[in-house]
This record gives structure tokens, sequence and C-alpha cells, in this order.
């Protein structure tokens, strides 16, 4: 420990070291040397001689960037080198050997100044380099190394620290923060970068700074959180973040600039809001002081685009936060449902994690209190039931367990990665007596879990817990008559009561759990099936069954029934008999009521005429009449739309003919059909759904009642235009040859250049769904899902499929869908799975691209720029590429059978963008086109796919399309010649096309011409068309002595050329002699003659050569020797 303080903090060093001069001359014998320095080279200031101290604190330095293991042991160094230079030794007797020279004395100035040039060096060392990160690391380490160190020197244990204590580490701080700031705002990024990083190690790495200098970090790094350069912004944010939990806001409009006016906690907000970056908003996220006022926007980073920053949120963040109780209810509802909903996997598994792991141990704590000091880190809480019942609750299970509701999901995630839990819970009697929604959703989830799932034991486990079916039949009825007994005193009470409202939204939430668990129970107890049938035959009947208890009821009945034929006839029998006693219940009131009313007159005829006037006088007047008939009306309404969502509920369990069911024509003819002539819009809405049920099981009853439907959904009112229009398609899908052209008459005439007959119901049908689609958003919405759907199974004609395609690409482009974010997403769904999914649609989408881009433009002209603004048209003809690209098309593509890993391309995969880009060219060539649509279509050519080779399946078929391949080359030929491109960009795009095309097109004539109809080659047809006969060969050129010619004989067979070849042969060594035609005419051509000779085979040509007497008898006398 140093003894005191030195007073040598401002003097100067008293080396004795040679200093070198900067402007030292070399003396150098080339006087040019000096001229030919360049007029731009960076002077080296003068940094003073070379001390043993710069030496040790730069090799200090140099150690810690090349490893953070040593960095705590140079930290300790440095440290003793700083002790050495701001304190006086405990001994200032300094014994010194013989011989040793007087060592060098430094001061705190020469300390400070030579780590300040050594962090000098660091600055402009690029994000890229690890070594920066080292230095700062290792600097951060050392300054709090340092204070603490100075703190204990300055501040001894056991006293209260009374104020900011000024030390050597302070100052050396003050003095590093007091150059790096100056940087902050230089041109220079990676300065920028640096300087930021060197403030904000600093600032995370100290307890207590300067409050001046906290205003100016404060106000250098408010500016850097508008740089324009992410890196920088991070690290503004990394030290903001902890200045912002000491940020007085009370003085936020010191400073006039408008930059750094507000406070750091605003501005952190609004940056993790706003910011482009997603570095820049994860630093946001994860530096953010946790503060009620701060929960909000930190969850809203659940929504963010970026994985990387929900994965942050959801893994480190939530677990981190505390106690999840503390949020409020929607909170916790939307974190679940976005979390486990998510597109990202990872970000999936951390929201189970934080269910299944955090939140549970925070009840658990509640339930069991463990003493922290017992309780060690990674422990886990033992299962406990009340902690699982208070998890549900906490997550508003009523709410959230609904069907598709988060709930599911979320305890689904739970028992999969909690079987202790699953081995704990036990379903006794007591608890089924005693049911709550949660308690009857923990029995329901399980159950799901484990019927759903492979394992086996899983479900020997699910059987176990589960009562017997008798048991479970009757705890159904208990229930069931619990409810509706709770909601006939809701009725019957004058005013609502919120706990009878209470206990009837709970009650309808456990029998729901009971009958979706009724669903999956196995009925080969007869016993228990007949006693479930009973109680599902008996609910049906009670008026006061909600509906989705009802829905439910008519499910479990079908699923007792059975799948045969028989069973769905008494299932039909049976929910009709139900009707018809829901019916009943009305008739037996107004019974009632007339019987009292009987006896009311037959008491009245025996009083006097005197009271029977006053009674008269005290007769209900009209006004009460007027009363009771409209409450009659109205119950007559509830009574018949319970009917009719019961017969709904039966129609959509019902797969058989209707014409063969007795049954259900009786309620066709006597629910249905009145329900759709009512004038009620709720009854004809329920009637027109339960019409459309009727035709999806009788064409005929569709094929009838399908002008119905179209005239319901132009005449309506949205709720019923939606409804027809989910009719129409089903129907449609169902029976697709309603749509089928026309059956042609055989007593006319057919001419076969006639237009085929188009079906009378397409053209309605197609203009409902344009109608539809430029609606309101519920109503475009149903009907862009419900086309998409007909288009993908193909059922509409080109013809319209064509019109409705190409409402749905401009819809996508259009601005105005932007407020409707269900459309956009349905569409951007349908597009590209439609267009890939057949290259007839790949086909059908580069077909309409041209009217779309001009359509386009138009809408582009119409737009107002203050208030909308179209996509590029970059990102159209990208679209637009991507999405008639034949490659992508499902099939098209395939691994090759070679072995060579290879992906083999089909031959018609580049169809779709040869015939775009004839299309486009077409356009582009003719008059109409306009300098501005001209640029948007060339655009799109940059961005197709069309190979100057042909694909590899093609190397041994014909090529198919060489008609419009030369359509396609003669079309850019033009373009280029006439210089359509307006710019070097798209006449480089033009030139490259017809380069390409002119390879592509010489390549197909090769492989075209290979082959002849008859499958002889075309080299042999060549080969034999040009060869020259024996009677020729004095007409041809005779070459000089010793020159050989070599021309092309057609092929012959094995034996004739052997006989050719052997002809006049004798025996080896022999003379062939000459015969008296060829001497005369060896005499004439200087003794010169021509014979055959075998030449290399090809297999499918001989090669004839021509070679002289001498030749011949050489070869032959070095055979003899």
């Amino acid at each position: 420990m140093p003894g005191r303080s030195s007073g040598r903090s401002a003097r100067s060093s008293t080396a004795t070291l040679p200093r070198k001069s900067s402007t030292a001359t070399l003396k150098s014998g080339r006087g040019s040397a000096s001229a030919r320095t360049s007029a731009y080279a960076v002077e080296v200031p003068d940094e003073g001689p070379v001390t043993s101290l710069r030496t040790q604190i730069c090799l200090i330095f140099a150690d810690a960037q090349k490893s953070t293991a040593m960095h705590r042991k140079l930290v300790i160094n440095l440290r003793k080198i700083q002790e050495a230079c701001c304190y006086e030794p405990a001994d200032p007797k300094k014994k010194s050997g013989k011989g040793r020279a007087e060592e060098e004395d430094f001061g705190e100035a020469e300390f400070n100044e030579e780590v300040r040039r050594c962090i000098l060096r660091v600055m402009m060392i690029k994000k890229s380099e690890p070594v920066g990160d080292r230095i700062m690391r290792f600097l951060g380490l050392f300054l709090k190394h340092a204070t603490e160190k100075d703190n204990l020197i300055y501040q001894p244990e056991g006293e209260e620290m009374t104020a900011f204590p000024e030390t050597p580490s302070s100052r050396l701080t003050s003095h590093i923060l007091s150059t790096v700031l100056a940087f902050l705002t230089v041109k220079d990024k990676t300065v920028r970068f640096r300087a930021s990083q060197t403030v904000a190690h600093i600032v995370n790495n100290l307890d207590q700074i300067d409050d001046e200098l906290f205003n100016l970090i404060r106000l250098g790094l408010l500016k850097r959180l508008r740089d324009k350069e992410p890196a920088v912004r991070v690290q503004a944010v990394l030290g903001l973040g902890r200045l912002a939990e000491n940020d007085d806001e009370d003085n936020d409009d010191e400073d006039s600039d408008d930059d750094a006016a507000g406070g750091i906690l605003v501005k952190l907000l609004d940056i993790m809001q706003n910011d482009p970056s997603a570095d820049v908003r994860r630093a946001v996220l994860m530096n953010l002081p946790f503060r009620p006022m701060t929960l909000k926007w930190l969850l809203e980073r659940a929504r963010d685009m970026d994985p990387a920053t929900r994965r942050a949120l959801y893994g480190k963040l939530l677990p981190a936060l505390g106690d999840f109780r503390h949020m409020s209810l929607i909170e916790r509802e939307k974190l679940l449902r976005w979390g486990l909903r998510d597109r990202d996997e990872i970000v999936r598994k951390a929201t189970a994690r934080l269910f299944r792991e955090r939140w549970i141990e925070d009840c658990a704590s509640t339930a069991n209190p463990v003493n922290e000091e017992e309780k060690k880190p990674g422990d886990v809480a033992p299962p406990n039931m009340d902690a699982l019942l208070e998890l549900l609750e906490r997550i508003d299970v009523t709410h959230s367990g609904v069907e598709e509701g988060m709930a599911h999901d979320a305890m689904r995630e739970f028992w999969d990665g909690r079987p202790d839990y699953r081995d704990f819970v036990t379903f006794d009697d007591d608890y089924w007596n005693d049911l709550h929604p949660e308690h009857a959703f923990v029995v329901r989830s399980l159950n799901d879990y484990c019927r759903n799932a492979d394992d086996d034991r899983l479900q020997d486990t699910i059987e176990s817990k589960m009562p017997t079916l008798k048991e479970f039949a009757f705890f159904i009825n208990k229930y069931l008559n619990d409810l509706v007994e709770v909601v006939r005193k809701s009725a019957s009470a004058e005013e609502e009561d919120p706990t009878l409202l209470e206990d009837e939204e709970a009650l309808i939430f456990t029998v729901e759990q009971l009958l979706h668990i009724a669903l999956t129970l196995d009925y080969t107890d007869e016993v228990g099936r007949r006693q479930i049938f009973r109680i599902m035959r008996e609910a049906l009947a009670l008026p006061e069954l909600p509906e989705e208890c009802t829905r439910l009821a008519v499910e479990v009945l079908r699923t007792v029934c059975g799948s045969r034929e028989a069973g769905e006839r008494e299932f039909c029998s049976i929910v009709l008999e139900a009707i018809a006693e829901v019916r009943d219940t009305l008739v037996d009131d107004d019974a009632a009521e007339q019987n009292a009313n009987e006896s009311f007159h037959s008491a009245q005829s025996e009083i006097s005429d005197e009271s029977a006037t006053i009674a008269k006088k005290k007769a209900p007047g009209e006004e009460e009449d007027a009363e009771a008939l409209e409450e009659r009306q109205y119950k007559e309404l509830l009574v018949y739309i319970k009917c009719l969502h019961i017969a709904q509920c039966m129609l959509q369990n019902v797969h058989s003919d209707l014409e063969k069911n007795d049954a259900l024509v009786t309620m066709l003819n006597t629910l249905v059909v009145p329900a759709c002539r009512s004038h009620d819009a709720v009854v004809r809405e329920r009637g027109l759904c339960c019409l459309g049920l009727c035709g999806l099981l009788s064409k005929n009853l569709a094929t009838s009642n399908f002008q119905l439907f179209l005239h319901c959904f132009t005449q309506g009112h949205e709720a019923l235009q939606i409804i027809a229009i989910q009719v129409l398609t089903d129907i449609v899908i169902t029976h697709p040859s309603l749509l089928s052209p026309p059956p042609a008459d055989p007593n006319t005439s057919t001419d076969s250049s006639a237009a085929p007959a188009v079906n009378p119901l397409l053209k309605p049908l197609t203009k409902a769904f344009l109608k539809a689609f430029s609606s309101s958003k519920e109503l475009s919405l149903m009907a862009c899902t419900a086309a998409s759907k007909l288009l993908l199974l193909g059922v509409l004609p080109q013809h319209s499929a064509t019109d409705i395609l190409k409402t749905f690409t401009l819809a996508y482009f259009n601005p105005e869908t932007v407020s409707n974010p269900a459309l956009r997403q349905a569409l951007s769904y349908f597009l590209p799975v439609f267009c890939h999914s057949s290259l007839k649609n790949a086909l059908l989408m580069s077909q309409i691209c041209v009217p779309i881009i001009s359509k386009l433009l138009i809408m582009r002209e119409e737009l107002d720029d203050e208030d909308e603004e179209m996509v590029g048209w970059t990102v159209v003809a990208a679209h637009l590429a991507e999405w008639t690209d034949g490659r992508k098309v499902f099939g098209a593509t395939e691994l090759s059978t070679d072995g060579s890993g290879k992906m083999e391309i089909a031959p018609s995969a580049e169809e779709p963008h040869i015939v775009l880009a004839t299309e486009i060219l077409e356009r582009a060539l003719g008059n109409a086109c306009s300098k501005d649509e001209r640029k948007p279509l060339l655009q799109v050519i940059g961005k197709l796919h069309i190979s100057a080779a042909a694909p590899n399946s093609m190397k041994e078929e014909v090529f198919v399309n060489e008609e419009s391949l030369r359509t396609l080359h003669a079309l850019a030929s033009e373009a280029v010649e006439s210089r359509l491109g307006g710019d070097a960009t798209a006449r480089n795009t033009l030139a490259k096309l017809e380069i390409t095309l002119t390879k592509r097109i010489g390549e197909v004539e090769h492989v075209v011409q290979g082959q002849d109809p008859d499958g002889q080659s075309q080299t042999e047809a060549d080969v034999s068309a040009s060869a020259t006969p024996d009677a020729d060969i004095d007409n041809m050129e005779v070459p000089d002595e010793g020159e050989t010619v070599i021309t092309v004989a057609p092929a012959i067979g094995e034996e004739e050329e052997e006989d050719t070849l052997l002809a006049g042969m004798h025996a080896e060594g022999t003379r062939i002699p000459l015969e008296a035609e060829d001497e005369d005419e060896s005499t004439e051509t200087e003794s010169t003659t021509q014979v055959t000779v075998p030449a290399a085979r090809s297999g499918r040509r001989n090669v004839r050569e021509t070679l002289t007497e001498s030749d011949i008898i050489d070869s032959l006398l070095e055979s003899e020797i």
C-alpha cells in the first residue's frame, strides 16, 4: 500500500535521453528525394523522447490486445506503475547497486499522457478488428480497479463517502474522456465508433462520475443517437443506458439543441420504436432500466421484425424481469400468444420455457414459500396443484381457453416439458365434484396432450387417471343441470347480477371442457354409451343451453351414434325430435297463457255490470297489448334461431344424400325454407346457411338455388353477402360440374372454329367475387379466401381465373390495401403458392404481367403523394419475376440420377419467362407504349432467367419451344437495333438477352439437326451425300508424289471391306504387279497412282488415301526385312 499522495502530479519528466528532432534531414546524395515527397503526406507530431515509462505502458497495452486471458494480471501491473507515478513510496530510501544508473522519476501527468497516447492509437482501428475491443475492455477493467483502490486510500472502510473524491484515477478518467469526447463529431466513422465505444466502456465500468463530465457525456452521446452509422448508435445506446438510471428529467430542456433536449429515457424509447437498425433496437431493449413506465415499451418488442430481438426479449429479458404477476392480464396474454405462435422456433421454445419454468415457479413460491437463504440457485420447486391452478387463473383461462386460444398452446408446451406434473396430477372424486374452469381445463389439456401423442405410455397414463364412462356421464349431467339452473335464474332476474353472470360464464366454460373430453372417449362400454346418449338427447331439447354447448352436444351425439349409415339416420331423427321439442316449448307457453285468460274471463262473468264496467276501464290498454305482442314475437324469434342453430349443427355432421333421408327433407321444407323467406335478418342468415349446407348434400338442390345465393349476395346486407360467398364457394368445390360447359345440342351442326360454350353461371359468379373484393375489409378478405381456394383447386376456367388473378395482383401492390393487413397477408401467401404449384399457373401469371404493369402505372399517377406511396418498380419487377420463375414450380427440378448431385431442370421450366419476355418486348416495341411504361417493363426483363445453354434434361430431347425462342430473339434484336432502352442499364439488359438467345438458338439448331425423322444421324447423311464414287477418281486432283489425300468414302460392310483391301495380294513379301491400264496412266502422271488402303475407322466412315508406287514398294521391302 502506498504511503501518501505525491505532490508531483504536475511535475515534468527529468529524463535525459537525447531527443530526435522532427525536422532532421536525411544525409543522402539523392537530392530529388524531397521533391518526390507527396504534398498530402501526414506529418507525425512530436511525441517527445521514448522513455522507460512509455515502454512499460506500451508493452502492457501490446499484451492486452493479444488476448483477454492476461487482462487481470496486466491491470495489476499497470496499477503498480500508476502508484509509482502518483504516490510516494513507503520507504523513500532506495538502495542502488554499484554501477547502476539513477532511475528515472515520472509523475502523474506523464502517466496519464502515456495512457492517453495508447488510447489514441485505437481510434483508427476498424470495427472488424478484435484487438480494438480487447483494448477497450482492458481500459474499462483498469479504470474500475484503479478507482476502487483509490477510494480505499482516500475513503477508508467504515467511513461514509460524503462527496465525489478527486483521485489519480478520477483525473485519468477525466483526461481520457475529455480527449475522446472531441472525436465524437469527426467525419471518419471508424473514429466516431471507437470514441463512442470508449465512452460507453468507461461509463459502464464506473460507479461515480463528475457532474460536469456527466453532462458532457450525456450531450455527446445523445447527439450520436442520430448518427448515420448503426454501430455508433449502438455504442451511444450502451452508454446512455447506464446514464438513464440517474437522468434528471426536470432539467431536460437546459440545452437549446433539439437533438439533445429531452430526457435520456424518452430518447431511448423513441430509438427503440423507430430505429431502422435491429442491432440498435436490441441494444436499447437490453440496456433500458426496469421501470413501470418502460415495461410497456419493452414488451412491445415481442412484435419486432428482427428474430434476434424477439429472442433476446423472451430468452434473456423476461426471465430476469421478476415476478410475472406484476404485469397486467392483457400483457401476459399478449406475450404468451405472440411468443408461442412466433414464426421463429427459438422464440417459441423460449416462450415455452418461460411459461413452464419461470412463471410456474413464481406461483409455486406463493403456494409453498421457501426462505431465500435455503433456496439454492437452479432448484425447481416440487409440483404443486394450487400453483398450476393459479397460473391458469393468471392467464384468464376462461377467455384464453376457448377454441384456438393461446392457453391450449401454453398447456401443451407445459405438459411436454414438465413430466413431473404429468405424473403428479390426480383426478379423484373430490376433484370432479368441485370443478372450476381451471380444474376442467387441466383435465382437458392433459387429456388432449396424451391422446394426441404417439407414446402408448401416455395414453395408458390418461386412461388410469380418467373416471369410467358411467361416472363421467354422471359428472356431465350434474354440471349441465347446474348450468341450466343458473341460466334460468339469470333470465328471470329483474336486474343484472354480476355474481350470477360470473357463475354462468364459469359453468359454460366447464361444460364445454367436459363435452370436449367426451369427444375423445372410448364408447365400447354400452352402459356408459347409453347414458351419454340419453344425456345429450335431453340436453338438446333444453332451450336454455348456450349455442356452443349445443354444438358440442350435437357432435358428441353424432360420435355416440356411430359412423355407419344406420347411426347417421338415427342421429338425424333424434336431432329432429329435439328441434320439435324446442318448438313445443313455445306452444306450451301459449297454452298456459290461454288457460289463464279463460279462467280470468270466467271469473269476470260472475261480476255485476257495474263491476264489469269498472273492470273494463281497468283492462289493459293497447300499449300493454303491444308490449305483450312484442315480447311474444321476441320469444318466437329466439326459439326459431335456436332451432335453426341445432339444424345447422346437425347438417355439419351429416354426409349422406339429402334426398335419401326423409328426415332431412322434412326439416328442409318445414324449417329451412321458411327461414330463408323470413323478413328478420338473423333468421334469414341462419336459414341461408342451412340451405347452403343442404346444397352440399344434394347437387339438384344446389343447382336450383344457385341463382338464389347470387341474388342474396347482390341484394343482401354485408353479413348475408359473406354467407352467400361462403356458400357459393363450398357448392362449387363440392359440385365442380356446375360450372362445366353446357352439353352440345346433337340436333344442331357444330362448327370447329366457333368458341366453346360458356356456362351461364360462370359470369355472375366471377362478377360476385370481383365485387366482393372491392367492398369492405371483412367482405374483401372473405372473397379473397374463397377465390383463392377455387384458383388453387383449378375449378374456374382460364378466363375467370385470369380476371381474378389480375385483381389479386393489383390489390397486392395497391397502397390502399395497407389498411387491411389481413388481406395483404392472405395475398402474400396465395400468390407465390398459386404460381409455384403448377407450370400452367406460372404461365397464366406471365400472360397478365404486362397489363398489370400498365394498370399499376395508372394507379401510381392517380395517387396523392402526401398520403399514399406505392412500392418501387424494382420491388414490383422482383415479385413478378419470382412468381413466373418456372424453376421454382413444384416438380420442375429434381436431383440428377447420375450421382453427381446436380439438379436437373425440366425442359419447360423456362417457358413462363420466355412468354413474359416476349409479351414485354411486343408491348415495348409498340407505338402505344410510353416512356414511363417502358422503363418498368425493361426492369422486369433484367430479372428474368433465360439460360444460354439448354437445361440438362434437354440434352437428349428435341427442344419444343424453338419457334418461341426465334420469335423472342427477333424481338430482342429489333429492340437492340432501335436502342429501345432509355438508359445504359436497359440497353445492357437487352444486349445481354440478345447474346444469350443467339447462343441458345445455335445450340438448339445443333441438337435439332442431329436427328432426322428416320432416326439416322445427320452426320451420316451428310457423309453419304458427299462421298465420291470410285468411277470419279480420275476426275479428282492428283497430289504430288509422296502426298497423302484423305477423302470421305461410304461405309461398307466387313466382308466387302476385306475383299477390297486384299484384292490382288498373293502373299506377304511379293510385289504387286501393276495392270496395263495403270501403267499407261502412270507414265502420264509421273509414275503416280491411287490405291485404296485401310485407314483408321471411326465406325461410320472409311478414309481413302492416295499413295505412290514407291511407297508401296518401300512398305513391302520393310516387311521382308
